[in-house]
């Protein structure tokens, strides 16, 4: 009988043991969960947070861009009520005319003065060469007699 006795108590306490070690391992992870619980909580209310800030942002935007747009029809109005009272229809045709020969003359003298072109897409033909740039061979006869040079 005492064996039994003593091979209870064993069991009992080898039973507590891994009970306690089983709780133990368990609650951590209990602990853990409710740790990722609370971090994804705080995210989520960041992340609402920012949606709410992203959307009152272009709310905002939205509005400027109206008052702009607004101000902008005002000023056009303004402007064509005053040209139609302020000028005649000769007068804005002479100053039209004298605006458009001014640019005129200012791109010719440019251009006169600087000598400049402007950049092209495409090398032009060269009267030396008879292919052109978009040629297939074209550059490789200077690249053989180079290579011909070198000995290569």
């Amino acid at each position: 009988m005492e064996s039994m006795l003593v091979v209870g108590i064993a069991a009992l306490a080898i039973g507590l043991a891994l009970g306690w070690g089983i709780a133990r391992t368990t609650g951590n992870r209990n602990v853990r969960q409710r740790r990722l619980a609370q971090q994804l909580d705080a995210l989520q209310t960041e992340h609402t947070r920012y949606q709410a800030q992203v959307n009152e942002h272009f709310m905002e935007t939205a509005e400027l861009i109206r008052r702009l747009n607004d101000s902008y029809r005002d000023v056009h109005q303004h402007l064509a009520k005053g040209a139609s009272k302020l000028c005649t229809e000769n007068d804005a045709r002479q100053e039209l005319e004298q605006a458009r020969q001014d640019n005129q003359l200012a791109y010719q003298n440019q251009e006169d003065d600087d000598g400049v072109e402007p950049p092209r897409d495409y090398a032009p033909r060269n009267d030396n060469v008879d292919n052109g740039t978009l040629s297939e061979d074209y550059g490789l006869s200077e690249k053989a007699e180079r290579e011909e040079r070198s000995g290569t």
